[in-house]
């Protein structure tokens, strides 16, 4: 999706950032792009391979942040997550059970 065509169309002051899923983005034209200062930086919570291999094209780049995947991992999402848990073994203790699959 985010070809080097999408990125030399954007900005030289452009930021991108994914959260979403590494192979959305050719990593190799980032690469270029981030080297030659076609957009100014990117920001990776998700690569195409995790872990990424040690000669992954992004890998070593001072304008690429790349973080373990753990975008999701925010204080309010687990805080959610956890109620959630909660709600669903009160609700299945009680005999109403959410979110049943194949009942």
């Amino acid at each position: 999706m985010v070809n080097a065509a999408w990125l030399a169309a954007m900005k030289p002051s452009a930021f991108l950032i994914n959260t979403a899923r590494g192979p959305l983005i050719d990593e190799p034209a980032l690469a270029t792009a981030l080297r030659h200062h076609t957009i100014a930086a990117a920001a990776l919570d998700v690569l195409s391979a995790e872990p990424p291999p040690p000669d992954h094209p992004l890998l070593g780049i001072p304008n690429c942040l790349i973080t373990p995947h753990l975008a999701w991992a925010s204080r309010a999402a687990r805080q959610r997550l956890l109620l959630t848990v909660a709600d669903n073994l009160r609700a299945f203790l009680a005999g109403t059970p959410q979110h049943v699959v194949n009942p």
